[in-house]
């Protein structure tokens, strides 16, 4: 199995002003994204609004991608769902379509147990022969998947080979690193702790913050692979006001509106997601974007 390590962008689902899913402005990301270095994207993941996509939608989403992509960089399909036959589907159908790996995020809502996340994960994995990215993200479930949960899964299923870690404890992050087996892979699911989870051995980051800005996200976080902190630190702390920016309003309102100001997409939401409520917080996230893309034209970083 493949030993998932970089930048990985979460891809924003671009619609049409009617509410269609805009392909044209998603094949524009995904050549922006491949061209500037990106080690590979995902689609239809949290910030990709994948709860406000029909299965037909989903189903295309991630095939489009896969077509877009060209075999170029890895395409981590988010298939994930709070009922296991519809994962196992999801997933199924994302294996079918060409995908390189699924991402499975906790069920939600209907808050398992341990025992009922480890049945939940077992069943998807041993459905589909790709890797099996596990996405831990308590914030937005309810439930927190356990090292010693995570630690029976990556023993009994072998394509089950990273989890992507945003349960914004650090403690955790690194008694996953410490108690892994030897090619398994721990990303990061915050911008802001990619480089401390680094520093803890973890391989990369799943971004958000990589949508606008993947080149330098990349650049971030190869530098600390390599051991070169120094660079990796400076970029950190370019990206610090962006990576708050990014998390003024729900995830992806703040990071759509930066890249319809930029021109990669419209401000076009699903509901009940929708333009963001204060104007005061948006007109700060652009001020940073625009900040940000003077340095980068001026040659600042």
């Amino acid at each position: 199995m493949t030993t998932f390590r970089g930048t990985f962008t979460a891809l924003i689902t671009p619609f049409m002003e009617i509410g269609n899913v805009d392909y044209y402005a998603l094949e524009k990301i995904i050549e922006f994204q491949i061209r500037s270095g990106i080690d590979g994207i995902v689609p239809c993941g949290t910030t990709g609004e994948s709860p406000t996509l029909s299965h037909e939608e989903h189903d295309r989403v991630i095939a489009k991608t896969v077509q877009y992509a060209k075999g170029r960089v890895p395409v981590i399909a988010g298939t994930g769902s709070n009922a296991t036959s519809e994962a196992i589907r999801l997933s199924q159908h994302a294996e079918d379509a060409g995908v390189d790996a699924v991402l499975l995020v906790n069920p939600y809502y209907n808050k398992p147990t341990q025992k009922g996340l480890y049945l939940h994960f077992k069943a998807v994995a041993a459905s589909v022969h790709v890797p099996c990215i596990l996405y831990n993200i308590k914030g937005r479930t309810g439930v927190n998947l356990e090292t010693e949960t995570l630690r029976r899964l990556e023993d009994e299923c072998p394509n089950i080979v990273a989890v992507k870690e945003a349960s914004g404890n650090l403690d955790q992050m690194a008694d996953v690193v410490r108690t892994r087996k030897p090619g398994f892979s721990v990303l990061s699911g915050d911008d802001n702790l990619a480089l401390d989870l680094i520093r803890l051995g973890g391989e990369g980051v799943i971004s958000v913050a990589s949508n606008l800005f993947p080149k330098q996200m990349a650049d971030m976080v190869h530098s600390a692979l390599a051991g070169e902190m120094e660079k990796a630190e400076c970029l950190n702390a370019w990206f610090a006001p962006f990576f708050k920016a990014c998390f003024y309003e729900t995830n992806p309102i703040p990071i759509k509106t930066a890249m319809a100001h930029k021109g990669l997409c419209l401000p076009s939401f699903r509901l009940p997601l929708c333009s963001m409520e204060s104007e005061e917080k948006e007109h700060a996230l652009l001020s940073v974007v625009d900040s940000m893309f003077a340095d980068i034209k001026e040659g600042r970083i």
